[in-house]
C-alpha cells in the first residue's frame, strides 16, 4: 500500500481524511459507495464521482482515465491508492474493518485482496458495457435477495 497508515507508526504523512472516487453510473460502485457511507468511520471518507469537472479540478495531476477503470482513493497528504491498495485503505478507515485491512496487507492476505479487486474490476467492466448485457437486464445483475 502506498504511504504509511497513521496507526502503523508512520511518521510520514498521517492520513486524516480520504477521498474515494467512485463511478455513479455503475451499480456495483454505487452499492459499495452506499455501504461505505453507512459504516462507522475512524478516518472520514469523502465520496466524489469520477470524471466530473469538480474531481478533475481538485486533482489535476491524477490520471482520470485510470480512475474510470479501477478504484482510486486519495489521502489528504497527497497519497494515491489504486486497485487493491485503495480497497484496503477504505477498509482501514472503517472501525469494524480495520483489523481485516491489516490482515490484507500481510503476505497471506495481500493476494486475496488483489484477487477480490480483480474479480470486481472484471465484473464491473463486463456490466459497464451495456452492449454486452442481454436486453432487460440493465447494469449489474447481482440479486441481493
Amino acid at each position: 500500500m502506498a504511504g504509511h497508515l497513521a496507526d502503523r507508526g508512520g511518521a510520514a504523512a498521517p492520513v486524516r481524511r480520504l477521498t474515494v472516487l467512485y463511478d455513479p453510473d455503475c451499480p456495483l460502485c454505487t452499492r459499495v459507495h452506499d455501504w461505505l457511507v453507512r459504516q462507522r468511520q475512524l478516518v472520514p471518507l469523502e465520496m466524489l464521482p469520477v470524471g466530473t469537472a469538480r474531481t478533475r479540478a481538485r486533482f489535476p495531476a491524477l490520471d482520470h482515465e485510470a480512475t474510470l477503470r479501477e478504484i482510486t482513493v486519495i489521502g489528504d497528504g497527497g497519497q494515491v491508492y489504486a486497485g487493491h491498495a485503495a480497497w484496503v485503505v477504505c477498509l482501514w478507515a472503517l472501525a469494524e474493518y480495520r483489523p481485516m485491512a491489516h490482515r490484507f496487507t500481510g503476505p497471506a492476505g495481500a493476494p486475496l485482496a488483489r484477487a477480490a479487486v480483480l474479480a470486481a474490476t472484471r465484473y464491473r467492466a463486463r456490466t459497464r458495457d451495456l452492449q454486452e448485457i442481454p436486453e432487460g437486464l440493465g447494469g449489474c445483475t447481482t440479486d441481493s435477495g
